[in-house]
């Protein structure tokens, strides 16, 4: 898997005159992973679906390797980029592994069944999300966050340069949140993250992305974006930034006590 160039031009979105997103900026650089954040509203889903064609700026241009996505075909738009979307899936009729084998469609014809190359990237997607117990499960009788490393797992299985996840740590207990962004992270592909942790945006991500008011407020590394006064401005908030004593990572702590500014 090659990681991609994924870079979003200027990209905004009005729906009935309301602008969700204006004149949005973001370069990945092949390889990194960056963390999309921000209050609710701020658009951070709205941009994420104009990278994975689930809906089309209207103005500015998302670009994959230096081409316009909407000029690629969905096939081969597929081949080179797989989401993990927010919005609650559908009650599929399938097993936990036919919805992880939906994941080698791009490279199928119709039709055509999975051969062992197929099936042995479907069963290590199942055992890195560690859901392989779950492969004989009907999808639609399976807890929220099973079904998350599930529709993760199929992400994994479409072997693309570049993913981009809307809030994958949804659903998720402390320890599935770890192991799954540390599976993206050790993957060396291209991400972008939307997270509402920013401790563990900080974490896991090479340079953090802050959305407000539908804009692009902040870009970089996490030391440099995560400081008491955005925090104050973009999230009303009190907080201290310190850095992790073990990782030397910036850790937030919010004073529970006091009210940031209206």
């Amino acid at each position: 898997m090659t990681p991609g160039h994924l870079r979003a031009e200027r990209v905004g979105v009005a729906v009935a005159d309301r602008d969700l997103v204006r004149d949005a900026v973001l370069d990945l650089t092949p390889g990194e992973v960056v963390a999309l954040t921000g209050p609710n509203g701020a658009g951070k889903s709205t941009l994420l679906r104009t990278f994975y064609r689930a809906r089309r700026p209207t103005s500015g241009r998302v670009l994959l390797d230096g081409e316009d996505i909407w000029r690629m075909s969905g096939r081969r738009l597929a081949r080179r980029l797989a989401a993990v979307v927010q919005e609650p899936p559908g009650e599929f009729e399938l097993s936990g592994y036919e919805v992880v084998a939906m994941g080698r469609s791009p490279y199928k014809k119709a039709f055509q069944g999975d051969d062992d190359g197929d099936r042995r990237i479907i069963m290590d997607a199942l055992d890195a999300l560690g859901v392989t117990a779950l492969a004989q499960a009907p999808f639609d009788r399976l807890s929220g966050g099973e079904k998350q490393r599930v529709l993760i797992a199929r992400a994994l299985a479409q072997q693309t340069g570049t993913l981009v996840l809307d809030e994958p740590t949804n659903h998720l207990d402390l320890r599935h949140q770890l192991d799954v962004l540390r599976l993206v992270r050790g993957l060396g592909v291209t991400a972008v993250i939307a997270l509402h942790d920013l401790n563990l945006a900080a974490a896991f991500c090479d340079r953090i992305c802050v959305m407000h008011a539908g804009q692009v407020v902040a870009d970089g590394p996490p030391a440099q974006v995560l400081t008491p006064a955005l925090l104050a401005e973009v999230y009303e908030v009190t907080a201290d930034v310190h850095a992790h004593p073990r990782t030397g990572v910036p850790q937030i702590s919010v004073h529970p006590d006091q009210e940031g500014p209206s």
